[in-house]
């Protein structure tokens, strides 16, 4: 009985890496590779297009352009098998394919994260299925960091609240149900919210689905015990809390997300701005995927992760003093850099010499970000930015909503982005439960007479996802608008939590921050706060102490005692509250626990059913540096 490896999300990378490559080994000679466009960044996160090449792997299409040609005898599909869209497209393709081709070809498709009936049924009737080698391609988590992993379904949010597809539930399930089998059972699964509780119920099920399969081996059997480097797994659920997403994020990543947008840990910016690319030659990794346009040249793709140090350094921190940061790096560089004229010796020089690529590297990464600050700057200046801002801190701080009426009407008569503005109106409607009939009407006519009729749609799909309701409305008659315990569950009540958890914080410290409060400039991320009610109980009751409060909590940051301390506070969030306790047999446990040592830091993973803000993993990076000797915290998405 080995002791359980600790987690690492490289091993997770490597792992996918190894699936990916043995897949494309098994199909001899060279190919055409034919990936889902939605793919193709999250896989260029555990391969390289160079490493395709050493694979035999001739040109790279996109599915959706079909215009996949015959200049290989393989071809070889990767697109996700829960998409009826992917598998018509692709027998749509082989079809072509056999029609125009002189000789012979031989399809393969990989589904990812794995092979469904509704895909076989779809190639079956269109005549494709016997002609194709099917495999699975179980690519679940993608690790986007070394403590981010995310499934990258883009289409989650919509799927999961507006269609009321499943899912994604599943394929999360699934997913934990991999780390559980490696790595040993989670000891504890304390959460919030429907969605939550059904990833809960779906890996109880998952674990005695297992224990139940006669083909279980001793490395099946390993994963049934509790996990002796895991503290626990706290589950959100996105509607639990859908304000924080609302409201404009303030630290550095988060500003880069809101006006450029970032994508597997890239974004696409003009040259002008970060100035132009290092021109490489010819590279063996360019895909025949379309040409870029004249204007599209100019964009020029900038890596975001953990690997540029600059960037992790400045990433989590509020925007406010990202320009002091950037200068003092500056001037440090500078220095270094003025040293080669005080090296007297040749050893001096020639440690100079060895660090000068180092130097160059980071000088490069300092054009890059002082760019970016320079253009976010521009936008943060604007009388615009500053009016939203106001409008969102006020709705935030408790104001009352009427008093913001003329400032967002204001907003729409100036032409405001449409999505700037229905963010606006759905953080007003979701902490004031709902927007008088008279206002939502008039709000309606000028969105409507403003932006086009097309966007009545748009206003329906706000409503059916309770973000955007008349106070008259029989679902926004279930947000409980006092205190009281009896209509507890239904929706979150931001009056009330806003006071229990202390989500206003009035002296907040950018520079030097002591509170998660930091990341929106003074109001706590109601879905950190959550988990602060698990991982740090001390904290949070010093922090709302007389406010109501009652503690019932024991020594501090105890994961183990679940919701206890806040359980009156939580009923008063949306969704079902639940504390699940995993257990193994009582020897096994007790070796595991005396081979491993019991004295390493453990991990504990926070997963969002729903998708996950920057702002909010700069929050939760914060709790895991003042936790940090206790656990680690690996954000999910």
């Amino acid at each position: 009985m080995a002791p359980q490896p600790e987690f690492d999300t490289e091993h997770i990378r490597d792992k996918a890496r190894r699936d990916l490559l043995h897949l494309l080994e098994g199909v001899r000679g060279k190919k055409n590779l034919v990936i889902e466009e939605k793919l193709a960044g999250p896989l260029g996160v555990i391969v390289k297009a160079s490493t395709l090449r050493e694979y035999d792997v001739d040109k790279i299409f996109f599915l959706e352009n079909k215009n996949t040609d015959t200049s290989n005898r393989n071809v070889v599909f990767i697109a996700r098998g829960e998409s009826a869209r992917n598998a018509h497209a692709i027998a749509d393709q082989i079809t072509r394919l056999q029609r125009e081709a002189q000789t012979p070809l031989e399809f393969h498709v990989f589904w990812v994260p794995r092979r469904t009936l509704l895909s076989d049924k779809i190639l079956e009737e269109a005549g494709v299925l016997g002609d194709t080698n099917v495999a699975e391609l179980p690519l679940y988590f993608f690790p986007l960091d070394k403590d981010v992993l995310s499934l990258e379904l883009d289409d989650s949010f919509r799927d999961l609240y507006l269609a009321k597809d499943p899912t994604p539930v599943f394929l999360l399930a699934r997913a934990l149900m991999g780390i559980q089998q490696k790595h040993g059972l989670f000891p504890r699964i304390v959460g919030k919210g429907d969605n939550a509780k059904r990833v809960s119920d779906l890996l109880l099920r998952m674990r005695q689905e297992l224990l139940a399969g006669e083909d279980v081996g001793e490395a099946g059997k390993v994963g049934l015990s509790p996990s002796t480097t895991t503290e626990n797994i706290i589950i959100i659920d996105r509607e639990v809390d859908f304000v924080t997403p609302l409201l404009t994020q303030l630290t550095y990543e988060g500003l880069i997300d809101e006006l450029f947008g970032i994508q597997n840990n890239q974004t696409d910016v003009d040259s002008t701005i970060v100035g132009a690319a290092p021109q490489p030659g010819p590279q063996a990794g360019s895909t025949t995927a379309p040409t870029a346009t004249d204007g599209q040249t100019r964009k020029r793709k900038i890596q975001l992760d953990g690997s540029d140090k600059l960037f992790a350094q400045l990433r989590d921190t509020n925007f406010a003093v990202v320009g002091t940061q950037l200068h003092k790096i500056a001037r440090r560089l500078q220095s270094d850099f003025d040293s080669r004229h005080s090296s007297k010796t040749t050893a001096e020089l020639r440690e100079f010499v060895q660090k000068l690529p180092g130097y160059q590297a980071e000088q490069q990464s300092l054009k890059i970000h002082t760019g970016l600050t320079e253009e976010i700057m521009k936008y943060t200046q604007t009388e615009l930015f500053t009016k939203l801002l106001e409008v969102q801190q006020n709705l935030a701080a408790g104001a009352d909503p009427s008093s913001q009426f003329d400032a967002i009407e204001e907003l729409i008569a100036r032409d405001t982005p449409l999505p700037q503005v229905l963010r606006l109106m759905c953080v007003y409607s979701c902490i004031s439960g709902g927007i008088k009939s008279k206002e939502l009407d008039h709000f309606r006519r000028l969105i409507l007479q403003g932006y086009g009729y097309q966007h009545l749609l748009t206003l329906h799909n706000l409503e059916r996802l309770q973000m955007f309701l008349s106070r008259s409305s029989p679902l926004a008659s279930m947000i409980p608008m006092t205190g009281s315990a009896g209509a507890t569950g239904n929706k979150t009540n931001y009056t009330y939590l806003r006071k229990q958890l202390r989500l206003i914080v009035d002296e907040v410290n950018e520079e030097d921050p002591n509170d998660i409060a930091y990341v929106y400039s003074g109001y706590a991320p109601l879905s950190v706060r959550l988990v602060q009610c698990i991982l740090q109980k001390q904290y949070l009751l010093s922090l709302t102490r007389g406010n109501g409060v009652t503690s019932a909590a024991g020594p501090a940051g105890s994961g183990a005692q679940g919701w206890r301390g806040f359980d009156d506070a939580v009923k008063h969030a949306r969704g079902q509250t639940f504390d699940e306790v995993q257990k193994g047999e009582d020897k096994a446990v007790k070796a595991r626990a005396l081979l491993s040592g019991g004295g390493e830091q453990k991990t504990v993973f926070v997963v969002f059913v729903g998708g996950i803000s920057f702002t909010e993993i700069a929050a939760l990076r914060f709790i895991a540096k003042q936790e940090e000797g206790k656990s680690d915290h690996i954000p999910d998405m």
